[in-house]
């Protein structure tokens, strides 16, 4: 254990630093990767020791520019599936829809990858080591500590005038019980569902509008598409949620349900039989595992959407899931998280070099990080409901429709493509064809609102 530094005192140079990155995963290990880069001194804190067990395998095609930005493309090729596309069955025939990433809107990233997670972000925290983090596994942060610091001037290094800047102590606990704390200008809450910095500015607030929880696990022998479709992620949908299936390059098959609360707070077995009971209650999938066989735990997951109330303070930044966390049926989580991960880098970039420019880079990170959940929220809300299954089971492009929202699904929604107004046209035409079957959607949103209405708060392993 180091001592208590003041603020107002030099403190330990070993234990001071510019930014603090809490949570080596996507987000995490992206900001520091980048911000080392720039000459900045990082510090990345993470609990676990990679490689680790992670969910959220499957990729999107916007993810690729980021890899290759990052230096780290031809690794993740080396481990990685290739995605083409995805696909969608229907819960009351079978039907299956292919959405092909060729046919977007930009045809020039026509493929993403399934990664297993503790390959894709082992390459990625490694990464950041190389471009100069200082990166500590096995530490968790426990605590992060405001301090007013008096500078001279008319600034700090964030870039507060009236000579005072706020600065922060990060207090963590090594694994072996060590408690060490690292004082720093920036703090980078990127520690996925954790929130460190969420929940101890009590800014977490569970999604209302889309409360739902998940089991999942890994299983080999699943049967699978030939050709370019073998790494296809197939979405199913069934009575209580829908199901996920990804396969990954060793052969294993990830496999998920994301159910309404209601449906889990049912169970009364446990988590493991519960889990392929549920799996039997949509054949099409059960068909694919017919001759599987379940290599790993089944885990469970309650309260599993949820968004902080803000994204940022004068020196603080909340990114990837420590931000927000979405349902996954569009594969978003790993695309945002990095997404995020390069905007709280060039945000910080410019308040520490260009504090004239602090408060308007402050304001672009706020947009960009409630910009993803946004837009993917709307399709997310209404996923489940027959409209919105009758228009992706049968899409046409009429008005270039179909290419926007594949654009959607390969993540592409914060470069120049111009699909938002073809999407306009898209939820338009949805709400159109509500209205035109306005019983059936009455129907649909009032089992809705039943289902989302308990809390799945009994979810255990055992």
């Amino acid at each position: 254990m180091i001592p208590e530094t003041s603020p107002r005192t030099a403190p330990d140079a070993r234990f001071s630093c510019d930014v603090v990155v809490i949570g080596g995963g996507p987000a995490g290990s992206t900001a520091a990767s980048l911000l080392a880069e720039q000459g900045h001194r990082v510090v990345l804190l993470e609990k676990a020791r990679h490689p680790r067990f992670h969910i959220g395998e499957s990729l999107l095609p916007a993810n690729l520019p980021i890899l290759e930005r990052l230096g780290v493309a031809e690794r993740v090729r080396g481990i990685g599936m290739e995605k083409w596309g995805a696909e969608f069955v229907s819960p009351d025939d079978g039907r299956r829809q292919e959405f092909q990433f060729a046919r977007a809107w930009d045809k020039s990233l026509p493929l993403a990858y399934q990664v297993r997670r503790s390959e894709f972000d082992e390459i990625l925290i490694r990464r950041a080591a190389e471009q100069g983090a200082q990166v500590i596994e096995g530490c968790r942060a426990r605590e992060v500590e405001f301090l007013d610091d008096p500078v001279g001037g008319n600034g700090g290094p964030n870039g507060t005038a009236g000579g005072v800047a706020r600065r922060a102590r990060v207090h963590a606990e090594h694994d072996d019980g060590r408690r060490e704390s690292w004082l720093a200008d920036y703090v980078v809450d990127a520690s996925g569902r954790d929130t460190v910095l969420g929940n101890q500015l009590r800014a977490k607030r569970r999604n209302e509008r889309h409360n739902s929880a998940a089991l999942y696990a890994h299983f080999t022998g699943a049967r699978r598409d030939g050709g370019k479709r073998e790494g296809n992620i197939t979405i199913f949908w069934f009575e209580h949620g829908w199901f996920w299936f990804i396969p990954l390059a060793d052969g294993a098959t990830s496999i998920g349900a994301v159910v309404w609360p209601h449906y889990m707070k049912s169970r009364s077995t446990p988590v493991r039989e519960f889990f392929l009971a549920t799996i039997a209650l949509c054949p099409p999938l059960a068909d694919r595992l017919r001759a599987a066989t379940l290599v790993s735990e089944v885990e469970a997951t309650g309260n599993y959407s949820y968004a902080c109330d803000h994204s940022h303070g004068t020196n603080y930044f909340l990114v990837g899931d420590a931000y927000s966390f979405i349902d996954p049926v569009f594969s978003s989580g790993v695309m945002l998280a990095m997404n995020g991960g390069m905007a709280v880098a060039q945000a910080i970039h410019t308040c520490r070099t260009e504090p004239s420019a602090s408060r308007a880079a402050l304001a672009r990170f706020d947009r960009l990080s409630r910009h993803g959940p946004k837009q993917f929220s709307w399709f997310i809300y209404r996923v489940t409901n027959p409209t919105m299954r009758e228009l992706f089971l049968g899409p046409r492009n009429t008005l270039r429709m179909e290419e926007a929202l594949l654009s959607v699904l390969a993540g592409d929604i914060f470069g120049r493509t111009p699909i938002w107004a073809r999407l306009r046209l898209f939820k338009a035409l949805y709400y159109v064809m509500c209205f035109a079957h306005l019983s059936r959607s009455l129907r649909a949103w009032r089992r809705r609102a039943a289902n989302i209405r308990p809390e799945a708060e009994q979810m255990t392993s055992g």
